[in-house]
Protein backbone atom coordinates (compact mmCIF):
# COMPACT_ATOMS: atom_id res chain seq x y z
CA UNK A 1 0.00 0.00 0.00
CA UNK A 2 1.86 3.35 -1.10
CA UNK A 3 -0.22 5.90 1.08
CA UNK A 4 1.27 8.04 -1.47
CA UNK A 5 -0.98 7.04 -4.02
CA UNK A 6 -3.70 6.48 -1.64
CA UNK A 7 -4.21 9.96 -0.52
CA UNK A 8 -3.63 11.66 -4.50
CA UNK A 9 -6.32 9.35 -5.30
CA UNK A 10 -8.81 10.67 -2.46
CA UNK A 11 -7.53 14.20 -2.99
CA UNK A 12 -11.47 14.99 -4.05
CA UNK A 13 -12.52 13.83 -0.57
CA UNK A 14 -10.31 15.87 1.25
CA UNK A 15 -10.44 18.87 -0.82
CA UNK A 16 -14.15 18.30 -0.53
CA UNK A 17 -13.59 17.93 3.79
CA UNK A 18 -11.37 21.05 3.87
CA UNK A 19 -13.58 23.17 1.89
CA UNK A 20 -16.50 22.41 3.85
CA UNK A 21 -15.15 23.66 7.21
CA UNK A 22 -13.61 26.63 5.08
CA UNK A 23 -17.44 27.84 4.43
CA UNK A 24 -18.48 26.80 7.90
CA UNK A 25 -15.61 28.86 9.21
CA UNK A 26 -16.88 28.07 13.14
CA UNK A 27 -14.62 29.79 15.75
CA UNK A 28 -13.23 27.90 19.25
CA UNK A 29 -15.66 25.86 20.65
CA UNK A 30 -18.08 26.34 18.59
CA UNK A 31 -17.01 23.87 15.74
CA UNK A 32 -20.26 21.81 15.62
CA UNK A 33 -20.36 21.12 12.21
CA UNK A 34 -17.00 20.89 11.17
CA UNK A 35 -16.02 18.78 14.21
CA UNK A 36 -19.23 16.23 13.21
CA UNK A 37 -17.61 16.70 9.39
CA UNK A 38 -14.61 15.17 10.37
CA UNK A 39 -15.68 12.32 12.90
CA UNK A 40 -18.39 11.55 10.60
CA UNK A 41 -15.81 10.86 7.55
CA UNK A 42 -13.05 9.04 10.33
CA UNK A 43 -16.21 6.67 11.39
CA UNK A 44 -17.32 5.83 7.76
CA UNK A 45 -13.75 4.86 7.19
CA UNK A 46 -13.82 2.24 10.32
CA UNK A 47 -12.56 4.24 12.99
CA UNK A 48 -13.65 4.58 16.72
CA UNK A 49 -14.52 7.58 17.69
CA UNK A 50 -14.90 9.04 20.90
CA UNK A 51 -16.81 12.81 21.50
CA UNK A 52 -16.83 15.42 23.98
CA UNK A 53 -13.47 15.26 25.29
CA UNK A 54 -12.23 16.82 28.52
CA UNK A 55 -16.42 17.88 28.76
CA UNK A 56 -15.65 20.14 25.04
CA UNK A 57 -18.41 19.28 22.86
CA UNK A 58 -16.25 19.66 19.67
CA UNK A 59 -13.68 17.76 21.15
CA UNK A 60 -13.25 13.98 19.91
CA UNK A 61 -10.24 11.31 19.17
CA UNK A 62 -10.69 8.78 16.61
CA UNK A 63 -9.33 5.68 16.82
CA UNK A 64 -7.95 2.98 14.31
CA UNK A 65 -5.77 -0.60 15.26
CA UNK A 66 -4.82 -1.51 18.43
CA UNK A 67 -1.52 -2.30 20.86
CA UNK A 68 1.42 -0.15 20.56
CA UNK A 69 2.88 1.83 19.21
CA UNK A 70 0.07 4.52 19.77
CA UNK A 71 0.68 7.44 17.08
CA UNK A 72 -1.60 10.42 17.35
CA UNK A 73 -1.99 13.03 14.31
CA UNK A 74 -3.44 16.32 15.59
CA UNK A 75 -6.26 18.30 14.19
CA UNK A 76 -7.76 21.73 14.19
CA UNK A 77 -10.76 23.26 12.85
CA UNK A 78 -11.71 26.76 14.39
CA UNK A 79 -11.56 29.56 12.82
CA UNK A 80 -11.07 33.83 13.30
CA UNK A 81 -13.52 36.31 14.13
CA UNK A 82 -13.89 39.08 11.81
CA UNK A 83 -11.79 37.65 9.03
CA UNK A 84 -14.58 36.58 6.55
CA UNK A 85 -12.89 36.74 2.38
CA UNK A 86 -13.85 35.50 -0.75
CA UNK A 87 -11.43 33.44 -3.00
CA UNK A 88 -9.98 36.26 -4.20
CA UNK A 89 -6.38 38.66 -4.50
CA UNK A 90 -8.34 41.32 -2.98
CA UNK A 91 -10.12 42.70 0.31
CA UNK A 92 -13.70 41.36 -0.38
CA UNK A 93 -15.62 40.00 2.57
CA UNK A 94 -18.34 36.46 2.21
CA UNK A 95 -20.17 38.26 4.96
CA UNK A 96 -19.02 41.64 6.71
CA UNK A 97 -18.21 41.11 10.11
CA UNK A 98 -18.11 37.15 9.78
CA UNK A 99 -15.35 34.72 10.62
CA UNK A 100 -12.57 33.59 8.43
CA UNK A 101 -9.84 30.70 8.51
CA UNK A 102 -7.08 33.13 8.82
CA UNK A 103 -4.86 30.95 9.80
CA UNK A 104 -6.01 28.13 7.52
CA UNK A 105 -6.96 25.13 10.06
CA UNK A 106 -9.07 23.93 7.33
CA UNK A 107 -6.29 22.63 6.16
CA UNK A 108 -4.87 21.59 9.38
CA UNK A 109 -7.36 19.47 10.33
CA UNK A 110 -7.99 17.86 7.12
CA UNK A 111 -4.10 17.05 6.66
CA UNK A 112 -4.52 15.55 9.83
CA UNK A 113 -7.57 13.80 8.53
CA UNK A 114 -5.93 12.66 5.54
CA UNK A 115 -2.55 11.71 7.11
CA UNK A 116 -4.62 9.07 9.79
CA UNK A 117 -6.45 7.69 7.13
CA UNK A 118 -3.57 6.82 5.12
CA UNK A 119 -1.94 4.83 7.47
CA UNK A 120 -5.35 2.91 9.14
CA UNK A 121 -5.23 2.02 5.20
CA UNK A 122 -1.70 -0.02 5.89
CA UNK A 123 -2.86 -1.39 9.47
CA UNK A 124 -5.84 -2.88 7.41
CA UNK A 125 -3.51 -4.66 4.89
CA UNK A 126 -1.53 -5.92 7.57
CA UNK A 127 1.98 -3.91 6.38
CA UNK A 128 2.56 -2.34 9.90
CA UNK A 129 0.63 -2.94 13.26
CA UNK A 130 0.06 -0.54 16.32
CA UNK A 131 -2.86 2.19 17.00
CA UNK A 132 -3.04 5.11 14.82
CA UNK A 133 -5.20 8.18 16.33
CA UNK A 134 -6.49 11.69 15.37
CA UNK A 135 -7.36 14.26 17.75
CA UNK A 136 -9.94 16.47 16.77
CA UNK A 137 -8.88 19.79 19.04
CA UNK A 138 -11.13 22.62 19.27
CA UNK A 139 -10.37 26.21 20.05
CA UNK A 140 -6.59 26.51 19.54
CA UNK A 141 -7.14 30.14 18.52
CA UNK A 142 -7.15 31.82 22.47
CA UNK A 143 -9.06 28.37 23.86
CA UNK A 144 -6.35 25.99 24.61
CA UNK A 145 -8.57 23.34 23.52
CA UNK A 146 -5.26 21.05 23.84
CA UNK A 147 -4.05 22.32 27.05
CA UNK A 148 -8.31 21.07 28.63
CA UNK A 149 -7.64 17.75 26.43
CA UNK A 150 -3.97 17.13 28.32
CA UNK A 151 -5.46 18.11 31.82
CA UNK A 152 -7.84 15.66 30.63
CA UNK A 153 -5.61 12.74 30.15
CA UNK A 154 -6.48 12.19 26.93
CA UNK A 155 -3.13 11.97 25.60
CA UNK A 156 -1.47 9.68 28.49
CA UNK A 157 -0.54 6.05 26.32
CA UNK A 158 0.30 7.85 23.17
CA UNK A 159 3.92 7.20 22.54
CA UNK A 160 4.75 9.53 19.14
CA UNK A 161 2.33 12.83 18.56
CA UNK A 162 2.52 14.35 15.01
CA UNK A 163 1.27 17.97 14.28
CA UNK A 164 1.79 20.29 11.41
CA UNK A 165 0.50 23.87 10.51
CA UNK A 166 0.11 26.17 7.36
CA UNK A 167 2.55 28.82 6.41
CA UNK A 168 4.25 30.44 3.25
CA UNK A 169 7.21 27.40 3.83
CA UNK A 170 8.64 23.90 3.83
CA UNK A 171 10.41 23.29 7.05
CA UNK A 172 10.51 21.17 10.46
CA UNK A 173 9.40 23.29 13.06
CA UNK A 174 12.99 23.37 15.08
CA UNK A 175 12.35 26.74 16.92
CA UNK A 176 10.64 27.06 20.05
CA UNK A 177 6.91 29.47 20.71
CA UNK A 178 6.46 31.78 23.78
CA UNK A 179 4.37 30.09 26.57
CA UNK A 180 1.60 32.23 27.64
CA UNK A 181 -1.01 32.67 30.49
CA UNK A 182 -4.78 34.35 29.77
CA UNK A 183 -6.18 35.44 32.88
CA UNK A 184 -9.01 37.63 33.83
CA UNK A 185 -9.12 40.74 36.36
CA UNK A 186 -12.68 41.30 37.28
CA UNK A 187 -12.63 44.28 40.00
CA UNK A 188 -15.53 45.53 42.17
CA UNK A 189 -16.87 48.71 43.50
CA UNK A 190 -19.29 50.62 44.61
CA UNK A 191 -21.74 52.67 42.32
CA UNK A 192 -22.84 56.32 43.05
CA UNK A 193 -24.15 59.44 41.28
CA UNK A 194 -21.11 60.58 39.54
CA UNK A 195 -21.61 63.79 40.45
CA UNK A 196 -23.65 64.34 43.63
CA UNK A 197 -22.01 62.43 45.34
CA UNK A 198 -18.83 60.72 43.57
CA UNK A 199 -17.50 60.27 47.47
CA UNK A 200 -19.89 57.50 48.18
CA UNK A 201 -18.27 55.30 45.08
CA UNK A 202 -15.63 53.33 44.46
CA UNK A 203 -14.88 52.76 40.47
CA UNK A 204 -14.25 49.77 39.44
CA UNK A 205 -13.14 51.29 36.09
CA UNK A 206 -10.45 53.41 37.95
CA UNK A 207 -8.92 49.82 39.32
CA UNK A 208 -8.99 48.33 35.82
CA UNK A 209 -7.14 52.18 34.33
CA UNK A 210 -4.57 52.15 37.42
CA UNK A 211 -3.91 48.35 36.63
CA UNK A 212 -2.92 48.81 32.84
CA UNK A 213 -0.52 51.84 34.28
CA UNK A 214 1.13 50.06 36.30
CA UNK A 215 1.48 47.18 33.80
CA UNK A 216 2.42 49.26 30.92
CA UNK A 217 5.52 50.51 33.63
CA UNK A 218 6.19 46.59 34.13
CA UNK A 219 7.06 45.72 30.37
CA UNK A 220 10.15 47.89 31.37
CA UNK A 221 11.33 45.31 34.19
CA UNK A 222 10.44 42.22 32.75
CA UNK A 223 12.93 39.95 29.86
CA UNK A 224 13.37 41.35 26.77
CA UNK A 225 11.20 38.01 25.43
CA UNK A 226 8.59 38.66 27.84
CA UNK A 227 4.98 40.19 26.49
CA UNK A 228 2.24 41.81 28.18
CA UNK A 229 -0.67 42.61 26.16
CA UNK A 230 -3.87 43.30 27.26
CA UNK A 231 -8.13 44.23 26.20
CA UNK A 232 -10.33 45.62 28.72
CA UNK A 233 -13.90 43.27 28.16
CA UNK A 234 -15.78 45.28 30.64
CA UNK A 235 -15.41 49.19 30.85
CA UNK A 236 -18.00 49.62 33.66
CA UNK A 237 -21.31 50.28 31.91
CA UNK A 238 -22.29 52.89 29.23
CA UNK A 239 -23.52 55.87 32.15
CA UNK A 240 -20.62 58.44 32.51
CA UNK A 241 -23.08 59.70 35.37
CA UNK A 242 -22.86 56.43 37.68
CA UNK A 243 -19.42 55.44 39.42
CA UNK A 244 -18.68 51.96 37.52
CA UNK A 245 -19.42 49.66 40.06
CA UNK A 246 -17.82 46.66 38.18
CA UNK A 247 -15.03 46.51 35.41
CA UNK A 248 -12.87 43.73 33.46
CA UNK A 249 -9.45 43.32 31.92
CA UNK A 250 -7.98 40.49 30.67
CA UNK A 251 -4.42 40.03 30.17
CA UNK A 252 -2.09 37.52 28.02
CA UNK A 253 1.63 37.16 30.04
CA UNK A 254 3.82 35.53 27.44
CA UNK A 255 7.66 34.17 27.82
CA UNK A 256 10.08 31.92 26.25
CA UNK A 257 9.66 29.19 29.46
CA UNK A 258 6.13 28.76 31.52
CA UNK A 259 8.54 29.45 34.77
CA UNK A 260 9.38 32.76 33.16
CA UNK A 261 5.73 33.63 32.39
CA UNK A 262 4.68 32.46 35.67
CA UNK A 263 7.21 34.82 37.40
CA UNK A 264 6.20 37.42 35.31
CA UNK A 265 2.09 36.74 36.05
CA UNK A 266 3.05 36.85 39.77
CA UNK A 267 4.50 40.45 39.49
CA UNK A 268 1.06 41.44 37.53
CA UNK A 269 -1.21 40.17 40.59
CA UNK A 270 0.61 42.39 42.71
CA UNK A 271 0.03 45.15 40.29
CA UNK A 272 -3.68 44.38 40.55
CA UNK A 273 -4.03 43.91 44.04
CA UNK A 274 -1.81 47.82 44.13
CA UNK A 275 -4.73 48.94 41.89
CA UNK A 276 -7.57 47.27 43.90
CA UNK A 277 -6.03 48.97 46.92
CA UNK A 278 -5.30 52.27 45.47
CA UNK A 279 -9.45 52.57 44.59
CA UNK A 280 -11.19 50.96 47.57
CA UNK A 281 -12.36 48.01 45.00
CA UNK A 282 -11.99 44.29 45.33
CA UNK A 283 -10.09 42.22 42.85
CA UNK A 284 -10.88 38.53 41.58
CA UNK A 285 -8.77 36.10 39.47
CA UNK A 286 -10.33 34.43 37.28
CA UNK A 287 -10.32 31.79 34.64
CA UNK A 288 -6.38 30.99 34.76
CA UNK A 289 -5.24 29.17 31.83
CA UNK A 290 -2.64 28.54 29.16
CA UNK A 291 -0.26 26.92 26.85
CA UNK A 292 3.09 25.94 27.48
CA UNK A 293 6.38 26.35 25.34
CA UNK A 294 7.05 23.75 22.76
CA UNK A 295 9.47 20.76 24.01
CA UNK A 296 11.31 19.91 20.71
CA UNK A 297 11.91 16.25 19.73
CA UNK A 298 14.94 15.64 17.22
CA UNK A 299 14.09 12.20 16.89
CA UNK A 300 11.39 13.30 15.63
CA UNK A 301 11.95 16.22 13.55
CA UNK A 302 14.84 13.98 11.89
CA UNK A 303 12.76 11.45 10.36
CA UNK A 304 9.99 14.34 9.42
CA UNK A 305 12.77 16.01 7.66
CA UNK A 306 13.77 12.85 5.63
CA UNK A 307 9.36 12.08 4.43
CA UNK A 308 9.41 15.80 3.19
CA UNK A 309 12.42 15.37 1.04
CA UNK A 310 11.94 12.14 0.22
CA UNK A 311 8.34 13.08 -0.94
CA UNK A 312 9.15 16.70 -2.50
CA UNK A 313 7.86 19.93 -1.68
CA UNK A 314 4.94 20.86 -3.80
CA UNK A 315 5.09 22.37 -7.51
CA UNK A 316 2.11 25.24 -8.28
CA UNK A 317 0.48 26.20 -11.59
CA UNK A 318 0.73 29.01 -13.66
CA UNK A 319 -2.42 29.97 -12.08
CA UNK A 320 -1.61 29.60 -9.02
CA UNK A 321 1.34 31.70 -9.13
CA UNK A 322 -1.01 34.60 -10.87
CA UNK A 323 -3.46 34.35 -7.98
CA UNK A 324 -0.40 34.37 -5.09
CA UNK A 325 1.56 37.10 -7.37
CA UNK A 326 -1.66 39.38 -7.18
CA UNK A 327 -2.13 38.84 -3.56
CA UNK A 328 1.48 39.31 -2.59
CA UNK A 329 0.95 43.07 -3.86
CA UNK A 330 -0.92 43.51 -0.72
CA UNK A 331 2.00 43.19 1.71
CA UNK A 332 5.65 42.91 2.07
CA UNK A 333 7.66 39.94 2.34
CA UNK A 334 10.41 41.38 4.24
CA UNK A 335 9.78 40.25 7.60
CA UNK A 336 9.50 36.74 7.04
CA UNK A 337 13.08 36.52 5.41
CA UNK A 338 14.26 38.43 8.18
CA UNK A 339 13.01 35.89 10.25
CA UNK A 340 14.42 32.93 8.54
CA UNK A 341 17.53 34.49 8.24
CA UNK A 342 17.40 34.55 12.08
CA UNK A 343 17.16 30.81 11.98
CA UNK A 344 18.77 29.47 9.03
CA UNK A 345 21.00 31.93 8.28
CA UNK A 346 22.58 32.92 4.59
CA UNK A 347 20.92 30.09 3.25
CA UNK A 348 17.90 31.47 2.86
CA UNK A 349 18.74 33.01 -0.06
CA UNK A 350 19.80 30.32 -1.68
CA UNK A 351 16.23 28.84 -1.11
CA UNK A 352 14.41 32.54 -2.05
CA UNK A 353 16.44 32.34 -5.42
CA UNK A 354 15.29 29.03 -6.44
CA UNK A 355 11.89 30.65 -6.26
CA UNK A 356 12.91 32.22 -9.84
CA UNK A 357 10.77 35.19 -8.61
CA UNK A 358 7.55 33.09 -8.44
CA UNK A 359 5.98 33.91 -4.81
CA UNK A 360 5.48 30.81 -3.84
CA UNK A 361 7.88 28.61 -1.43
CA UNK A 362 9.22 25.56 -3.77
CA UNK A 363 11.95 23.45 -1.37
CA UNK A 364 12.63 22.37 2.12
CA UNK A 365 14.53 24.45 4.51
CA UNK A 366 17.39 22.28 6.57
CA UNK A 367 16.89 20.83 9.61
CA UNK A 368 18.83 22.77 11.89
CA UNK A 369 18.65 23.42 15.18
CA UNK A 370 18.02 27.15 16.34
CA UNK A 371 17.62 29.11 19.50
CA UNK A 372 15.07 31.72 17.95
CA UNK A 373 11.98 31.99 19.74
CA UNK A 374 8.61 32.28 17.98
CA UNK A 375 7.01 35.23 18.70
CA UNK A 376 3.87 33.47 19.28
CA UNK A 377 2.18 30.96 21.17
CA UNK A 378 0.46 27.03 20.83
CA UNK A 379 -1.39 24.68 22.74
CA UNK A 380 0.65 22.00 20.66
CA UNK A 381 3.25 22.94 23.73
CA UNK A 382 0.87 21.22 26.00
CA UNK A 383 0.61 18.11 24.32
CA UNK A 384 4.81 18.16 24.17
CA UNK A 385 5.22 18.12 27.60
CA UNK A 386 2.96 15.00 28.22
CA UNK A 387 4.58 13.01 24.83
CA UNK A 388 7.19 13.13 22.73
CA UNK A 389 6.10 15.39 19.66
CA UNK A 390 6.91 16.93 16.36
CA UNK A 391 5.66 19.72 13.87
CA UNK A 392 6.10 20.70 10.17
CA UNK A 393 5.45 23.77 8.14
CA UNK A 394 4.45 23.54 4.39
CA UNK A 395 3.90 26.24 1.47
CA UNK A 396 -0.03 27.06 1.74
CA UNK A 397 0.19 30.41 1.12
CA UNK A 398 2.49 33.04 -0.79
CA UNK A 399 5.49 34.05 0.95
CA UNK A 400 5.68 36.64 3.22
CA UNK A 401 1.71 36.72 3.67
CA UNK A 402 0.78 38.11 7.45
CA UNK A 403 -0.80 35.72 10.13
CA UNK A 404 -4.31 36.25 10.76
CA UNK A 405 -5.15 37.91 8.06
CA UNK A 406 -7.81 37.75 4.89
CA UNK A 407 -4.98 36.98 2.44
CA UNK A 408 -4.54 33.76 4.31
CA UNK A 409 -8.30 33.09 4.67
CA UNK A 410 -8.34 33.49 0.35
CA UNK A 411 -5.79 31.42 0.07
CA UNK A 412 -6.85 28.43 2.14
CA UNK A 413 -9.95 28.08 0.14
CA UNK A 414 -8.23 27.52 -3.10
CA UNK A 415 -5.56 25.14 -4.56
CA UNK A 416 -2.57 27.00 -3.35
CA UNK A 417 -3.65 25.69 0.55
CA UNK A 418 -5.05 22.43 -0.60
CA UNK A 419 -1.58 21.23 -2.51
CA UNK A 420 0.21 22.56 1.08
CA UNK A 421 -2.23 20.60 2.94
CA UNK A 422 -1.83 17.54 1.01
CA UNK A 423 1.94 17.84 1.33
CA UNK A 424 1.65 17.65 4.92
CA UNK A 425 -0.89 14.43 5.22
CA UNK A 426 1.68 12.68 2.89
CA UNK A 427 4.77 13.63 5.42
CA UNK A 428 3.07 12.41 8.14
CA UNK A 429 1.39 9.73 6.77
CA UNK A 430 5.26 8.34 6.05
CA UNK A 431 6.36 9.18 9.32
CA UNK A 432 4.25 7.62 11.22
CA UNK A 433 4.20 4.60 9.43
CA UNK A 434 8.46 4.53 9.36
CA UNK A 435 7.54 4.93 13.75
CA UNK A 436 5.32 1.87 13.50
CA UNK A 437 8.15 -0.33 11.63
CA UNK A 438 10.88 0.97 13.53
CA UNK A 439 10.46 0.16 17.16
CA UNK A 440 13.68 1.52 17.83
CA UNK A 441 12.94 4.78 16.65
CA UNK A 442 9.90 5.06 18.89
CA UNK A 443 12.39 3.88 21.83
CA UNK A 444 14.73 6.83 21.10
CA UNK A 445 12.22 9.78 21.20
CA UNK A 446 10.42 8.74 24.45
CA UNK A 447 14.11 8.48 25.88
CA UNK A 448 14.86 11.90 24.87
CA UNK A 449 11.43 12.62 26.17
CA UNK A 450 12.05 11.65 29.23
CA UNK A 451 15.53 12.89 29.48
CA UNK A 452 13.94 16.92 28.63
CA UNK A 453 11.81 16.49 31.15
CA UNK A 454 13.59 15.20 33.97
CA UNK A 455 14.74 18.87 35.25
CA UNK A 456 11.65 20.81 34.71
CA UNK A 457 8.27 18.43 34.94
CA UNK A 458 5.30 19.17 33.28
CA UNK A 459 2.72 21.63 35.45
CA UNK A 460 -0.42 22.46 33.49
CA UNK A 461 -1.24 26.20 33.20
CA UNK A 462 -4.99 25.51 33.71
CA UNK A 463 -5.95 26.48 37.19
CA UNK A 464 -8.11 23.43 38.90
CA UNK A 465 -11.89 24.17 38.08
CA UNK A 466 -11.28 26.21 34.84
CA UNK A 467 -14.10 25.68 32.36
CA UNK A 468 -13.34 25.54 28.53
CA UNK A 469 -15.34 28.39 27.73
Amino acid sequence: MDPIKWIDENTELFTKVSDQIWEFAEIGFTEERSSALQAEVLEEAGFQVRRNIADIPTAFVASYGEGKPVIAILGEFDALPGLSQEKVPHPQPRVPGGNGHGCGHNLLGTAGLAGAMAVKEAIQAGEVQGTIRYYGCPAEENGAGKTFMVKAGAFEDVDISLCWHPDCYNAVLTINALAVIMVNFRFRGKAAHAAYDPFNGRSALDAVELMNVGANYLREHIIPDGRLHYVITNGGGTAPNVVPPFAESKYYVRAPLMGQAEEIFQRLVDVAKGAALMTGTELEIVNKKGMSNLLLNKTINDVYYEKMVEIGAPQFTGDEVEFATEISRSFTRDEMEGTLTRVYGKEVQDHLAAMNGSPLFTTVMPNVDSDYVLPGSTDVGDVSWVTPTAQISTTCQAFGTPGHSWQIVAQSGMGIGQKGMLYAGKVMALTALNFMKKPELVKAAKEEFEQAIKKTPYVCPIADGVKPF
